[in-house]
């Protein structure tokens, strides 16, 4: 107890993941635990994106070697028996009915992310979510959000709200979603949370690990990993969530695109308390706060900071570093067998490093879809303002993979699995996953 005392007296703490406890001010600084070495916000920035104008797509269709790419994500081995939680984790997950017998790591990995007790949804998930239309919304054009189509329902969830929340447990057209965000990961993730035919409410557990967050389901308390939404402890350990295609894009992209779509709304607090990022600079740094990622396990082969489409297609795993689909735009290429084509377009602000989220400077958006249409596959070509072209017909295409003009006009490409993270956290949890380029 006496080890923790320093940072229960804190009032306010942040996750490496979160924003802030329901009833304080959303807009503080994140504060790494007293134990590691301070935070400096003054490092000078790393360049994380390529500054050239995408201009030149990449084809990289010739056929793959007849032997099948390594899974980045292994069947996750559970252990059992053993002790639960010592020192500062017993403490804050004291009354927790979680199995800690029942694992897949070490409980060693897992960091205490809140230093005020209890660490446990003090980020305040949503349920139950309203929303508006977009027509009514008035976020800026470059304001980012995670972008989520399922059916003839498009949903927009303003990343200035899930930094705030960072879990919003909803429901579209009748089927549950978990739609997730990891504000120091930039890791936006959709979910199916129905498990063994029991839908799942989760929250926030406090707890990171690799400095992503860690949720927890409140049917067994089981912890599970936002990133590959693997069961870490408890009575899920070693299940998998399945999922559900999402991308992270701007809030004027996403009206262009989806005109009839809907926004999430503040939930009982005002819009204006949205929008100011607590982790301003964070983009700016060489890694990651190191209170919560062991730096030494660091990937130097790119910017740990720096963007990454990660792809996932039937369980293998290629990673699409920003600076490589920037300077090519358009990256035509095949994952375990699939045709798949990596979209990039200016216009997304980068939401974690200014005070304002929708003032960062201009990250893009990065989208992967599989590039068959009608079972044939197409090849896409950058043609200048975020819009892109086919090698079958000239047919002018947006960063969304929508056919806008031409003889496929109102023709819809189908988005694989694929995330945003940065560059540390994809490494990190994909050690055996394949990196296109250089």
């Amino acid at each position: 107890m006496k080890r923790l005392a320093p940072l229960l007296a804190a009032a306010l703490v942040l996750s490496s993941c979160s924003s802030s406890a329901p009833a304080a001010d959303p807009t503080a600084a994140p504060v790494a635990p007293t134990a590691t070495p301070a935070v400096d916000a003054t490092e000078a920035p790393d360049p994380t994106v390529a500054s050239a104008p995408a201009s030149t797509a990449v084809d990289s269709t010739t056929p793959a070697p007849t032997s099948a790419p390594i899974p980045a994500l292994p069947t996750p081995q559970v252990i059992t028996g053993g002790e639960g939680p010592t020192g500062d984790l017993a403490l804050v997950s004291g009354g927790w009915a979680t199995d800690w017998s029942t694992r897949t790591i070490d409980l060693d990995e897992l960091r205490i992310g809140i230093q005020v007790i209890p660490i446990r949804d003090r980020i305040p998930p949503i349920d139950n979510p309203d929303f508006a239309p977009a027509s009514e919304a008035g976020w800026s054009d470059p304001e980012p959000g995670l972008l989520l189509v399922m059916g003839e329902t498009a949903r927009f969830y303003p990343l200035a709200m899930l930094i705030v929340h960072e879990i919003v447990n909803d429901e579209i057209e009748g089927r549950p979603v978990l739609v997730t965000y990891c504000p120091l990961c930039n890791s936006a993730l959709v979910f199916d949370p129905v498990v063994d035919g029991q839908r799942l409410r989760f929250g926030t557990s406090g707890l990171l690990r690799n400095s992503d967050l860690v949720m927890w389901d409140d049917a067994t308390e089981s912890l599970w990993q936002q990133i590959g939404g693997e069961g870490l402890v408890g009575a899920y350990a070693g299940h998998r969530l399945d999922v559900i295609p999402s991308a992270i894009v701007s809030w004027g992209d996403f009206k262009a695109g989806y005109p009839d779509g809907v926004v999430l709304a503040p939930p009982g607090r005002p819009a204006s308390s949205y929008g100011r990022n607590p982790y301003v600079q964070y983009t700016s740094r060489s890694g990651p706060f190191p209170g919560f990622f062991d730096s030494s396990v660091l990937d130097e082969r790119y910017p740990a900071l720096q963007r990454t489409v990660g792809v996932t297609v039937d369980g293998y795993d290629k990673a699409y570093p920003f600076s490589v689909v920037q300077a090519a735009g358009a990256v035509n290429d095949t994952v375990a067998g699939v045709p798949i084509v990596v979209l990039w377009s200016p216009g997304t602000a980068d939401a974690l490093d200014s005070p304002v989220t929708a003032d960062g400077v201009d990250v893009g958006a990065a989208l992967a879809f599989d590039r068959r249409l009608d079972g044939e596959p197409l090849v896409f070509t950058p043609a200048g303002d975020g819009r892109f072209t086919d090698d079958r017909t000239g047919s002018t295409w947006n960063v969304l993979g929508q056919a806008v003009d031409g003889e496929l006009a109102g023709s819809r490409l189908v988005p694989v699995v694929h995330t945003n993270e940065f560059w540390f956290a994809w490494s990190a949890f994909h050690p055996n996953g394949e990196v296109f380029g250089p």
